[in-house]
């Protein structure tokens, strides 16, 4: 009997086209060939959503900090506005109430209160956004395909960063101080006493004007971001295998951290709210941690070697400072295809590549106990529908000394973390093991997994949004 190919595909993948988080990341917003919706970061709550009569693609949804407005921008293979436009939507009407139009492709988009700032292939354009949108000033950058644009948010901040005339440089400008946020009512006083919230220390009164470019890269810029005080940098190149923190007043390069030593495709850059990590995200699927602390409080891993860097010539990794903590996001299987046309056909597997956006939110202590400082978790999201809640490792709590050394193959690691485990399946999609060969092979993969775990973040909540929560 002759059975023809058929796939598989027991739940239709969501596709989410652009998520994005605003300035602190208590919302975010997701657009899927239908529409775009806005929910609230943690707990995953659906807050607002918009379906368009008529299918229509959106390559941009961007909340703008502490308001009702989104700036839409169409794009895709049936956009549905035209790209070289901006559209301006206010969620509390649900329709359009503006919109700014340009002579070609938009890049990018970034926004504070009151301000919005559109990046196009070789120009930045601010504009003022109040009872009427006003164009304020433009800047020349160079060869911007990405769109690259980051603006400080936090109340009387003025750092905009922008793509230099030159490849690998950036442009500071600084704009008029960010207006603090309305007011709101104060909640009820209660018995319960919480520690005070650590804010960071505000940035000193520069004693000289700032600088106005930095040499960041001899390669091209592949993601650029901004610390909402306005006090740090963080840049990556083309490269993709380092992470480099500037000072933004002085242009001093403050750290550099190593991803990887193999290329890769930054996606984005995240630094905590009390500027104590930050963290990288690339098309290989994993987030890097790394500590913003130094000396003794600091627990990035660093190679056994590099005390002798100094004093011998030795690769340049060696001295680099490498991520305390990781989590490997899980690739989504797309669908499994079934071929019996030929007595030696296989079971093949399509595996999409998990492009996510991460971002930094505060959780509140266990019932029962109470906090000594605040905890700050990790959310993911991919543009698979997947939603997770990631901790740090146990141990990231009491930082270890900065001199770590650099785990290699076969060494031994720290305590097992709560991050679930994913035993690997054979190509015929069974997980059994057979033969004293395979289970010898099962206890090593278990061995290196037991070694590796001591650096994981671990997994605390996985949900979906788009089309699981019944929209889309």
């Amino acid at each position: 009997m002759h059975l023809a190919r058929h796939s598989i595909a027991p739940t239709a993948p969501i596709q989410v086209l652009d998520a994005r988080f605003d300035a602190d990341a208590r919302i975010f917003t997701a657009a899927t060939p239908h529409g775009f919706a806005v929910y609230r970061t943690w707990p995953l709550e659906l807050l607002r959503k918009h379906e368009f009569a008529e299918d229509g693609t959106l390559t941009t949804v961007l909340p703008m900090h502490t308001s009702s407005l989104l700036f839409l921008v169409g794009g895709g293979a049936s956009p549905r506005y035209p790209p070289n436009k901006v559209v301006v939507w206010d969620a509390a009407r649900a329709r359009e109430v503006a919109e700014l139009e340009f002579r070609e492709r938009v890049r990018g988009l970034a926004c504070r209160r009151g301000w919005l700032v559109v990046a196009l292939r070789r120009r930045a354009v601010a504009f003022e956004v109040g009872a009427a949108i006003t164009r304020v000033q433009e800047w020349d950058t160079c060869d911007n395909q990405r769109g690259l644009v980051a603006i400080a948010t936090a109340a009387h901040a003025t750092l905009l960063a922008i793509a230099g005339r030159q490849t690998g440089h950036v442009q500071l400008v600084h704009l008029p101080p960010c207006r603090a946020p309305a007011p709101t009512v104060p909640p009820p006083t209660t018995t319960t006493t919480t520690p005070p919230r650590r804010t960071p220390a505000a940035a000193p009164k520069p004693a000289k004007h700032p600088v106005s470019i930095i040499a960041a890269h001899t390669a091209g810029l592949a993601t650029l971001t901004v610390l909402p005080s306005g006090r740090l940098l963080a840049t990556t190149s083309a490269r993709g295998t380092l992470l480099r923190v500037w000072d933004a007043h002085s242009g001093k390069l403050v750290r550099e951290f190593r991803r990887g030593s193999d290329k890769a495709e930054i996606y984005g850059v995240a630094f905590r709210p009390d500027e104590q990590d930050v963290c990288v995200w690339s098309d290989k699927g994993t987030v890097h941690v790394f500590s913003l602390s130094v000396g003794a409080g600091s627990s990035n891993r660093q190679s056994a070697l590099s005390p002798l860097a100094p004093f011998l010539s030795l690769p340049r990794w060696i001295d680099s400072e490498w991520s305390y903590a990781q989590y490997r996001i899980p690739a989504q299987k797309n669908h499994i295809a079934l071929s019996a046309s030929t007595a030696g056909s296989k079971l093949s597997e399509a595996v999409e590549d998990e492009r996510c956006v991460v971002a930094w939110v505060e959780v509140p202590p266990p019932p029962g106990k109470e906090a000594q400082q605040p905890e700050y978790q990790m959310i993911a999201l991919t543009f698979s529908g997947g939603w997770y809640r990631l901790a740090l490792p146990a141990s990231a709590s009491v930082h270890s000394p900065a001199r770590a050394s650099f785990p290699a193959a076969g060494s031994s690691a720290a305590s097992h973390s709560g991050r679930p485990t994913y035993r690997p399946r054979s190509s015929s999609g069974s997980s059994v093991l057979s033969g004293r060969t395979r289970a010898d092979k099962g206890k090593e993969r278990e061995t290196e997994r037991e070694e590796k775990v001591g650096h994981e973040c671990s997994l605390q909540e996985f949900r979906r949004y788009g089309r699981w929560d019944g929209w889309g």
